[in-house]
């Protein structure tokens, strides 16, 4: 895992500044962005760091992660997409269940790293 630390990290903390400060300017400045409604481009941001997390993960050989942040790209894709109310509720399950499994497999990863046995739930 400490070859995704060193990455994951900023990563996820640019998509979260970028995607942060969309919202900033468009409540301040200008509800658009050359054309684009500020919420919705901070929602492709959002998606947008999901793939790269994923992307990242499966370089270093972490399938796991890679499914976790992958489906969480895929569910921001069909939030953003979704032609019908199925599709956008089908995203945010995605979203919830992607988002449980990395906790998941974080919370494991850190406990098998630090030689402590996990904690029982």
């Amino acid at each position: 895992m400490a070859e995704t630390v060193d990455l994951q990290e900023p990563v996820v903390g640019a998509g979260l500044v970028v995607a942060v400060g969309l919202l900033g300017y468009g409540t301040v400045v200008s509800e658009t962005i050359v054309g684009i409604d500020a919420s919705v481009g901070a929602t492709w941001i959002l998606a947008a760091t999901f793939a790269v997390l994923a992307v990242i993960h499966a370089s270093v050989g972490q399938y796991d992660l890679t499914l976790g942040h992958g489906g969480g790209a895929v569910g921001w894709l069909l939030v953003l997409l979704g032609s019908t109310g199925v599709h956008v509720a089908l995203g945010l399950a995605l979203l919830v269940l992607s988002g449980g499994y990395i906790a998941i497999r974080t919370k494991r990863r850190r406990s098998d790293d630090s030689g402590e046995p996990p904690a029982e739930s």
